[in-house]
Order: structure tokens, then C-alpha cells, then sequence
């Protein structure tokens, strides 16, 4: 396990630690990932695993914006989307979501230090707790926060500002931990420290210059903020 600070001018004392869902706390983004290939062969689309890795957390209007500059205008999102709810959907009931590693070992060690924490996803807040309540996971965060619930989904700062809202800590108090470059966009924009622990890809150099740090798993978290808030900080 290893992580690098990438700004240590950024370290500060950390009151909050907001969570990404998918491809952060589940390792679901692999199924995101085929089932919107799937969904597009349906449709007559060819996309590629590479293409299909950069739908991963946007909003509506920036994936129509994105698949239109891949296929050409008038492709039909909301279609594209049902399939791909309808055929996920039917693979995790019968399959369920497995955790990504560390998950339940950094719940445990931000509660023993009382530091609240909530779900901020692009995802709806039926789906995240079908998801999270068969491992355990759902009642372990402070606040649900579904970008549904705000004017602008992921890369806007909306849910970032919401999630810190709802566990009442300033958004630059809270440690954002993120997978996808929309996510890490929409935390950096929202005022909080962002930390990228990749999924399916390596981020870009775009993505890393506005990571407070970069970290190899969840497990690396507890180690970070015993860092930022050492008392000599």
C-alpha cells in the first residue's frame, strides 16, 4: 500500500470525509463499464472499454455532450441508460456488489475518531441503497448524497457542497475521495481536498493537478489522515 501527497502546501486538519460510490466504496464501475458497452451494441454502437471509462460519474447533459462528440448528434441517452439500468440491475440481483478493499477498516477508523462522513454519488438514492445495504455499508455514513438531489451533477461542485452541508463541516475540511476524473473536478471546484484512488485507469495529468494526493487503495486513507491531523500540522 503506498500513497503521495501531490500538494503539501494543501495539508490542513481534515473534519469530514466525503465518499464517491461507485468505483470508490463498490467495485461497480467494471459493471458501469460493460453494461453501457452492452447497452450500445443494442443500440448498433461500437464503444470501447476506454470510451465507456469516461461516462463514469457525469451528469446527464455532459454524457449527451460526450457521446454526441463520440457518435455524432441525436444518439439517445435516456435509451442507452434504461438498458443499461435494466441489464445491471438484473446481474447485481442475482450477483449482488462486492466492497472495494479497506472500505470497512477506514468506516471503523473514522468513527473511533468521531469524523463524520457521507455518500456523495452520481447515483440515485434508491440504487445506492440497494447496493450498500446488503454488505452492511449503508447505515455506516452520517448522509446519503445523490447528485439527483442538486441543481448539477458531477463535474459541477454541487454534491460536494451538498455533502459537506449535510454533515455540517466546511467543504475545505473534508477529504474527498474519488476514482474518476469528473469526480475529482467536481470536489477541487467545490473548495475540498481531493484524493484520487484509481479504479479501471490511470488518472491523467489533468486529473492529478488538482489531487491534494494520489493512493493506491482505501487502506492508505487512515495513514493520510493521521498525517493531516497529526497535532504538529
Amino acid at each position: 500500500m503506498a500513497y503521495k501527497i501531490l500538494k503539501p502546501e494543501l495539508k490542513r486538519q481534515i473534519k469530514g470525509v466525503l465518499f464517491d460510490m461507485d468505483g470508490l466504496v463498490l467495485n461497480s464501475e467494471i459493471l458501469y463499464k460493460r453494461f453501457w458497452i452492452e447497452a450500445f451494441e443494442v443500440m448498433g454502437y461500437h464503444m470501447s472499454n476506454e470510451q465507456a471509462l469516461g461516462m463514469r460519474s457525469l451528469s446527464k447533459a455532459c454524457a449527451q455532450v460526450y457521446l454526441d462528440e463520440l457518435f455524432g448528434p441525436g444518439i439517445d441517452y435516456d435509451t442507452a441508460r434504461d438498458i443499461r439500468i435494466q441489464r445491471m440491475d438484473a446481474y447485481v440481483e442475482k450477483n449482488g456488489v462486492e466492497p472495494k478493499q479497506g472500505i470497512y477498516e477506514l468506516l471503523d477508523y473514522i468513527h473511533t475518531r468521531r469524523i463524520p462522513c457521507a455518500i456523495a454519488t452520481s447515483s440515485p438514492l434508491g440504487r445506492v441503497k440497494a447496493h450498500l445495504s446488503p454488505l452492511g455499508l449503508y447505515d455506516r455514513f452520517d448522509a446519503i448524497c445523490s447528485s439527483k438531489e442538486v441543481a448539477h451533477g458531477k463535474p459541477e461542485p454541487d454534491i460536494y457542497l451538498y455533502g459537506a452541508s449535510k454533515i455540517d463541516v466546511p467543504p475545505a475540511q473534508c477529504l474527498a475521495l474519488e476514482d474518476s476524473p469528473a469526480g475529482i473536478e467536481s470536489a477541487f471546484r467545490a473548495g475540498c481536498l481531493p484524493i484520487i484512488i484509481p479504479d479501471l485507469d490511470k488518472p491523467d495529468a489533468e486529473t492529478l493537478s488538482r489531487c491534494f494526493a494520489a493512493a493506491d487503495s482505501l487502506n492508505d486513507i487512515c495513514d493520510i489522515l493521521d498525517e493531516l491531523n497529526s497535532p504538529q500540522l
